[in-house]
């Protein structure tokens, strides 16, 4: 072998290295439990009046009180975390505002009998509770969707969809569907719109401390990773590229005023046809999409882990409490033609 050609060989090993790690800490427990001990950055503002507020109860929040993770971005976005706020104050502020609040989800396919009825029935436990909500499913089976009894100021509106042959596609096409529904209905009915996967429940308090004008989800697998792990588009042929980026974001959940989260989808879904029109996909498909978005156009609020955390990652000192849950995935049973 040739000088060039072991210096070529070597590349590719230094190339492959963190790949190989993220293999490793994805399918094991012990490497996943020593990442919780890996620094993190902290918030350097001294105090929450120099965040970029979405509301003026932001100010009273509490930066210190969670030394242990990273409470601020570095635009002064506030990170949200259990201990760092007082929940009725943000409650009394929505209901004083008027907020209201739109939940978008998708239920195609198996998915609806796999997860949408707990999906439901757990979030009218727990999801903005005290606020106007309206549930907006969307599926390929309206006849399929659980009868629900729904308490005053909380309806349900069911709008048919196609079925995709393939399960990448359904994700990706759901942000033209998303900026629609925003345009013709929602931004007449609500303030907020909160768009969700499926395959989750709710389990604590999912309320009005999370709604913002610009709202992301840090990745439960990667908040603690270096940036070197994130799993971002590495294809320049793809608008999703990105060569480096703030944080991995998880698509599974974002959300913001109507019109921002419309201007979100309707970028997101010109980038996937854009793609579609070079014959090239996304590493990630939506999601890769929306972490550039949110790259180029910062979010407002972050929401921390908490707010859909994976019960396989096992203990982690960082999460006091679990808002949101993965449910168990059925990939071979659901995604089967």
């Amino acid at each position: 072998m040739g000088c060039s050609q072991r210096l070529k060989a070597c590349w590719k090993c230094v190339l492959c290295f963190p790949v190989v790690l993220c293999v490793l800490y994805f399918s094991s427990p012990s490497l996943r439990f020593f990442a919780t001990f890996m620094p993190v950055e902290k918030c350097k503002l001294e105090s929450a009046r120099a965040l970029l507020q979405d509301n003026s109860v932001d100010a009273g929040l509490d930066l210190m009180t969670r030394h242990d993770v990273q409470t601020c971005t570095y635009w002064r976005a506030p990170i949200i975390w259990e201990g760092m706020f007082d929940p009725l104050l943000y409650d009394m502020m929505h209901q004083s505002d008027g907020s209201s609040v739109a939940l978008t989800v998708f239920a195609v396919g198996r998915y609806l009998d796999a997860y949408l009825p707990a999906f439901l029935n757990s979030s009218e436990h727990h999801f903005m509770l005290g606020l106007p909500v309206t549930y907006y499913i969307f599926t390929d089976k309206p006849e399929n969707v659980p009868d629900m009894k729904l308490p005053p100021l909380r309806s349900l509106r069911v709008i048919k969809v196609e079925k995709h042959s393939r399960w990448q596609d359904i994700s990706m096409m759901r942000m033209k569907t998303i900026s629609d529904v925003i345009e013709t209905d929602i931004r007449r009915r609500c303030t907020h719109v909160f768009c969700f996967d499926v395959d989750q429940v709710f389990t604590g308090r999912f309320g009005s401390e999370a709604l913002g004008d610009s709202v992301a989800l840090l990745h439960a697998y990667y908040y603690r990773l270096p940036k070197s792990f994130y799993t971002y588009d590495r294809n320049p042929k793809s608008k999703a590229y990105m060569k480096t980026g703030d944080f991995y974001y998880h698509a599974a959940i974002f959300g913001g005023l109507c019109e921002n989260v419309k201007a979100l989808a309707n970028a997101c879904y010109q980038s996937i046809m854009e793609d579609k029109e070079n014959n090239v996909e996304a590493l990630w498909h939506d999601e890769s999409h929306l972490n550039k978005y949110l790259w180029l156009h910062k979010p407002s609020r972050v929401l921390s882990p908490e707010y859909c955390w994976d019960p396989l990652i096992g203990h982690n000192s960082d999460i006091k409490v679990t808002r949101l849950e993965w449910a168990p995935k059925q990939y071979k049973k659901l995604r089967a033609p």
